[in-house]
């Protein structure tokens, strides 16, 4: 995609720090992290989102993503780390490449998911058995 910030990469149209290469994903430094090591590993094809991408492709990814976490933990003496994908705008999504977040996590750093008022709430049983019928439906 001619407009793609991560496609543009790709053709070395714009710089980035890599970190890990193969035929079908790289890896480098986002350039807005969120902590020191923040890392974004994506497909050399494009693909919007997780949602549009090959499941055996999508797989590589998260394979490369768990071998990546522990070195740039190890590089950044972070406590912890991330994997995490943002599909569509409203879950946060603002480039439409598909790319997974590897993220240094600390004790007490300031960023993470925030769980809304009231939870946990346990769901009823029959609820749950009710949307996992409709989700299988779906498929």
């Amino acid at each position: 995609m001619a407009d793609c910030v991560f496609c543009s990469i790709l053709k070395g149209q714009l710089p980035a720090s890599f970190v890990h290469e193969d035929d079908t994903s790289v890896a480098f430094l986002d350039v807005h992290p969120i902590h020191v090591g923040h890392t974004l590993v994506i497909p050399r094809e494009h693909y919007a989102d997780a949602a549009s991408c090959p499941p055996e492709l999508a797989g590589h990814l998260f394979e490369v993503s768990t071998r990546l976490g522990p070195a740039v933990v190890r590089a950044t003496d972070a406590h912890g780390f991330n994997v995490w994908t943002a599909n569509g705008r409203e879950a946060g999504q603002d480039v439409f490449h598909l790319h997974l977040h590897i993220l240094p996590r600390y004790r007490e750093d300031t960023f993470g998911l925030r769980f809304p008022k009231g939870y946990p709430k346990e769901a009823r049983r029959t609820d749950l058995d009710a949307m996992a019928g409709r989700v299988r439906e779906m498929l």
